[in-house]
């Protein structure tokens, strides 16, 4: 059975830091492609980052300079660095590992930047 755990959100002051993780279990991790995603109140989720199983990393504009995407194929875990944050950077933070046809989310982790 596969399960993808997310950890390191929190309560944090605008122009803090976090350090999300993602951490999943029967799996390969080192095959799947990793994604970060973010849902506020009210809004439809989006994509912040990801990493492909190669390496390559995409960021959505407004994280761009903020935010790295990166992962430890050996720990089995990816991680998302949040500096910077601001009050607009609250949201439920989910993890989704993909490869080919299939995907797998976290349960999600609440990160709250307070101004």
């Amino acid at each position: 059975q596969v399960q993808v755990v997310e950890s390191g959100g929190g309560l944090v002051q605008a122009g803090g830091s976090l350090r999300l993780s993602c951490a999943p279990s029967g799996i390969i991790f080192s095959l799947y492609d990793m994604g970060w995603y973010r849902q506020a109140p009210g809004k439809p989720r989006e994509l912040v980052a990801s990493i492909t199983s190669r390496g390559n990393s995409l960021y959505r504009d407004s994280v761009k300079g903020r935010f790295t995407i990166s992962r430890d194929n050996s720990k089995n875990t990816g991680y998302l660095q949040m500096d910077s944050l601001k009050p607009e950077d609250t949201a439920v933070y989910y993890c989704n590992l993909r490869q080919g046809v299939y995907g797998y989310w976290g349960q999600g982790t609440q990160v709250t930047v307070s101004s």
